[in-house]
């Protein structure tokens, strides 16, 4: 008798275990590749090791710390050296070294024009010099731009730092400061006995930065320029070779003293030593604030006056596209600059008396430097500001301030 169903053969029952079993197998395989895929495995469709990064320290959590080095201008040595020390504590900045290589803003640009691997990055105290760097990098490096990112840490501008009592004799004579009056005073052959019956102080001594090693020393000869052809904007050739510029320029830098490398170090050593080194100078308000008071209690009151024309020297960070930087070194320096723009390390560069260059940290309350510190003179309002001179006319008031002054 037949049957509406037929009995499934031995052949048969096996094919359907072994289909089963194959699905099963099939299943496993692809949930163990996604597994160890998503888990930093190996996977067995191409052997390749798959990378991830731990939330704790970012790209740089794996092998050897990234050292990097950052030439900087010596008026941000003590807010930098907070800003480093802090940074190691961090996640990040527990994977990367910061070498801190001071050197005075266009040092630092002729380093790098002479190949020193030893910098990453470079901050100096102003842009005044990053067109000219920019152009000398182009004709050794076929036209390469050198600059992988660029951020302007903090804003200072300028200002004349006397000591109070000096400062008191000077206006009493020619009732303001300016280049011109400097100039007068320099010139004056009886010093401090002709300006207010002082033979006792010696000659009238101001001093600036050597303005082919110091951003603050060019910024002082540009501001010059400026005053002289009385103007804020558009300097050019024709102001610079001016032939009554060029010999009032001479004759004001003959009777210069100092000519430091380094503007925080010759505030340093007229803080140190007192009238007798220096009557007045032309810093960095900056470096100023940092000194005041400290002055106070060594030589006496400090007195501070800002140009009627002033420059915002704009601290930028320039990460260096170098041939001798690494990819990893790039990023570690970009990871740097992030760290010195967060709000907590901008309130201490204005602690150091940065003007910060995130605009989220104010400036004007009770505690900033700015407003403690208004009898000094300080002021939040700098007045009237110029613009950075072309590359061509910098070079040319450089070359012209070499040519007066000889060897210095």
């Amino acid at each position: 008798m037949s049957t509406d169903n037929p009995k499934i053969t031995c052949l048969g029952q096996a094919v359907i275990l072994l289909f089963i079993l194959g699905c099963i197998g099939a299943a496993g395989f692809l949930f163990y590749s996604r597994y160890t895929t998503s888990h930093g495995g190996t996977t067995a469709a191409t052997g390749a090791a798959t990378s991830t990064s731990t939330s704790s320290g970012g790209m740089f959590s794996s092998g050897p710390p990234v050292e990097i080095g950052i030439a900087y201008g010596t008026e941000k040595k003590r807010w930098l050296e907070q800003a480093v020390a802090q940074f190691a504590q961090t996640s990040e900045g527990k994977h990367i070294k910061v070498n801190l290589i001071p050197m005075g803003s266009l040092e630092g640009a002729q380093a790098l024009l002479a190949g020193d691997t030893r910098i990453n990055a470079w901050t100096p105290a102003s842009s005044l010099y990053k067109e000219t760097f920019v152009q000398e990098w182009g004709l050794k490096y076929d036209g390469k731009n050198p600059i992988v990112r660029e951020e302007s840490l903090a804003l200072t501008p300028m200002v004349f730092v006397f000591w109070a009592e000096r400062y008191n004799a000077f206006v009493g004579k020619y009732k303001t400061v300016n280049f011109d009056t400097i100039s007068q005073a320099l010139g004056e052959k009886g010093g401090w006995d002709a300006i207010a019956a002082k033979p006792e102080w010696g000659l009238f001594k101001f001093g600036h930065t050597h303005p082919n090693k110091s951003s603050s020393g060019l910024s002082t000869l540009a501001l010059m320029a400026y005053d002289y052809q009385k103007k804020n904007r558009g300097l050019t050739l024709k102001d610079i070779l001016d032939p009554g510029f060029q010999s009032w320029m001479t004759n004001t830098e003959n009777a210069t003293s100092g000519l430091s490398d380094s503007t925080g170090n010759m505030m340093r050593d007229m803080v140190l030593r007192g009238p007798s080194s220096y009557d007045a100078l032309i810093v960095y308000e900056a470096v100023a604030i940092d000194y005041l008071a400290n002055a106070e209690g060594r030589w006496g009151e400090l007195q501070v006056v800002y140009p009627k024309r002033n420059f915002w020297n704009d601290n930028p960070y320039l990460v260096i596209d170098a041939p001798w930087s690494t990819p990893e070194q790039r990023k570690a320096c970009g990871a740097f600059a992030d760290f010195l723009l967060t709000e907590q390390i901008q309130k201490e560069a204005l602690d150091h008396g940065f003007r910060p260059g995130n605009p989220q940290v104010p400036v004007k309350f009770p505690e900033s430097p700015l407003v403690k510190y208004e009898k000094y003179g300080l002021q939040v309002d700098v007045g009237q500001t110029c613009e950075t001179p072309k590359a061509e006319v910098i070079n040319n008031l450089l070359a012209g301030w070499q040519r007066s002054q000889g060897s210095r």
